[in-house]
């Protein structure tokens, strides 16, 4: 006789939970399961083995996801002349390993523990998803299964590109399996990463305006926070001739690219919101994860690109929201050509932050300021430059029938007002035009 144990699992007859077994051994680190055997260790046998045997393959085969079979055999053995079952389950290459209708979750996912199979933890779960797939975010399997994609076929509709079964593996959306990547994740309506967005008065976080959180597939969050960035973008209008000019605060391809490098290049591993804040004079993202490993700032400013989702940015250049790859920066520094504020990029271990100036503001800076009020007085004696390059007091005196202390007090009002500058000292000071 035998006893149950860590790779040993006894059951007098077949029952449901031995999809629940094999689960564990597939997980873990293998194991047989005999079936017409007791607790005790003691053989009983089956009447009928062969049946129980098509039901315990069928069992395998129909219940647990990814197909586990190439890793299990399943043969009629006779203990002390008595018929019974053995399951053989090696450890498998695809963990984990879960039931169809339970899903990738501590329901559906079971482990050994000692002699008993028991839900896996959410973070034992996420460990051997890593050790199967490798690091790779977006080629992981996703924890949530029950996934919609109403977006993501919309834009692919419009776009007049395929996506059927074939698309969906080709883009890595699903493995061989048919099971979800956390790619299909991010461009599904669950997917559970978000942008927030404040307005905010002035240059300061001091005064709130306003706040938005967009949720929902990453394709829905580009075009929803890109709406409402676009609204806070105003526009300023002149006239050449006949011919109406407009002028956004900030470059609407230059913003389109900030955007889509706070979804595309995000690290996902991070659960916290990607953010977007709106100020007077300027507009602020910040991504969640750093640079790629090996890339410098000037690496990314000339146009080196290593993709941190490569799988994400492909579903994107396909719906043409990305032309070419590593242009993203360039097309944001040459949208600021010509003007003197230019955008700024800053970096830390854990966060990535582009921040767009306003250009209209440099533009109203650079109108050459109104003149200065002048009193009636005070342009009586702007009028003596006329035919003069400069003019001293006297000229003031004659020229306006004042008298001196009054002249005085005529110019150094102009020279506080910028009118006109003061040039020399005592006896051989003049004034010529500011």
């Amino acid at each position: 006789m035998f006893t149950e144990g860590n790779t040993v699992e006894l059951k007098k007859e077949y029952t449901d939970d031995i999809k629940k077994s094999v689960v564990a051994f597939a997980n873990s680190n293998g194991g047989q399961l005999y079936v017409g055997v007791s607790n005790d260790g003691a053989p009983v046998g089956l009447a009928d083995a062969d049946g129980t045997m098509l039901q315990i393959t069928n069992t395998i085969r129909d219940s647990i996801r990814p197909d586990v079979t190439m890793f299990t055999t399943c043969e009629r053995i006779a203990m002390e002349g008595k018929a019974v079952i053995l399951v053989t389950v090696q450890q498998g290459t695809a963990r984990p390993y879960y039931l169809a209708g339970k899903g990738i979750r501590p329901e559906g996912v079971y482990v050994r523990q000692g002699a008993s199979s028991v839900p896996a933890t959410d973070s034992a779960i996420v460990r051997m998803i890593k050790d199967t797939n490798g690091e790779s975010y977006e080629e992981l399997r996703s924890l949530n299964q029950a996934l919609t994609f109403t977006t993501l076929e919309r834009e692919f509709r419009e776009a007049e590109i395929p996506l059927g079964e074939a698309q969906y593996k080709t883009l890595g959306l699903v493995d061989m399996d048919g099971t979800y990547s956390n790619l299909a994740l991010l461009l599904s309506e669950q997917c559970p990463y978000s942008i927030k967005l404040a307005v905010f008065e002035g240059d300061s976080k001091a005064v709130f305006r306003d706040r938005y959180e967009f949720e929902g597939s990453a394709l829905a969050q580009l075009s929803d926070c890109y709406r409402i960035v676009d609204r806070y973008n105003r526009t300023r209008a002149e006239f050449d001739g006949l011919k109406r000019i407009d002028t956004r605060e900030y470059p609407i391809e230059a913003v389109r690219e900030a955007l889509l490098n706070l979804i595309v290049h995000r690290d996902y591993s991070f659960g916290g919101s990607a953010l977007v804040s709106v100020f007077d004079d300027r507009v602020e993202f910040v991504s969640l994860g750093g640079l790629a490993k090996n890339i410098s700032i000037k690496d990314m400013l000339l146009g080196v690109s290593v993709l941190r989702n490569k799988n994400l940015a492909n579903v994107f250049y396909r719906l043409h929201l990305i032309e070419a790859y590593g242009t993203g920066m360039p097309k944001i520094m040459k949208n600021y050509a010509g003007y003197t504020m230019q955008p700024k990029v800053e970096v830390s271990d854990n966060a990535f932050k582009i921040t767009l100036p306003n250009t209209l503001l440099e533009a109203q800076s650079a109108v050459a300021p109104e003149p200065p009020r002048l009193t009636g007085r005070e342009q009586d004696v702007m009028d003596l430059f006329a035919d003069k390059e400069s003019i001293v007091r006297r000229d003031v005196e004659d020229g306006l029938g004042v008298s001196q202390p009054m002249a005085v007090k005529l110019l150094r009002q102009l020279v506080e007002k910028g009118a006109i500058t003061k040039v020399g000292d005592g006896k051989r000071v003049r004034y010529e035009l500011g």
